[in-house]
């Protein structure tokens, strides 16, 4: 009786629990080994551990966009070209990306994503003038949208027998692109230099390993 209901017994219940418990711990914790901590997201990657090399891609991005304006400006103001055949390095070759808006409109596409994308690694005053950029490259994407959407449905506006963004209105749009172009990138750079070098007394760490002589921190801001 003692061996089935008595404290013998009650003693075996609990040794048998115990060693189910710690069987089903060591195999939590190899199971944990095996997969490893949980991953996090895309963007949360993009702001830290890959920021660097996220913001690399779209520097490479940025200037190669200033390449073909450059060449653009080159064509028109020192070969003398016609304004309508100054395309730029991809335009000479394949016109039709030119004519279609599609070269342009992508560029500027993929900055505004860009900044709006990676805006979360940057902190304090490197952050206000991320976000400089990302609002003057908002209106310059629309401004490329409105270029885009004339030359697909043929619909020109303003006036135009082409296709005419709004600030074609005051200026020609080789000079008023340059300028554009400028407008966003200064402040890019500008917040890249703090990012890099924040300033002194600067309390809000950045979320990645740009910057220099920082506690890295593993999650984003």
């Amino acid at each position: 009786m003692k061996g089935k209901f008595g404290v013998p017994a009650i003693i075996a219940q609990r040794e048998s629990r115990s060693y189910i418990g710690e069987n089903m711990s060591e195999s939590t914790a190899r199971i944990d080994g095996i997969i490893g901590p949980p991953s996090i997201g895309l963007s949360d990657s993009l702001n830290t551990r890959w920021h660097k090399a996220a913001l690399q891609i779209l520097l490479v991005i940025v200037l190669f966009h200033w390449a073909e304006h450059i060449v653009q400006a080159y064509q028109a103001f020192v070969l003398h070209w016609p304004r309508s055949m100054s395309m730029g390095i991809l335009g000479m070759y394949y016109p039709w990306l030119m004519k279609t808006e599609v070269l342009h409109y992508g560029f500027a596409l993929v900055m505004l994503i860009g900044l709006w994308v990676l805006r979360k690694g940057f902190t304090g005053t490197s952050h206000t003038w991320w976000m400089v950029a990302f609002w003057i490259q908002f209106w310059h994407h629309f401004e490329h949208f409105i270029l885009f959407y004339q030359a697909q449905t043929h619909h020109f506006r303003f006036g135009g027998k082409v296709p005419t963004s709004i600030g074609q209105i005051w200026i020609p749009r080789i000079e008023l692109h340059l300028i554009y172009n400028a407008l966003v990138f200064i402040p890019m750079v500008v917040a890249m230099y703090y990012h890099v070098y924040p300033p002194a007394g600067e309390t809000v760490k950045a979320t990645c390993s740009c910057a220099h002589h920082h506690d890295p921190v593993k999650s984003a801001a």
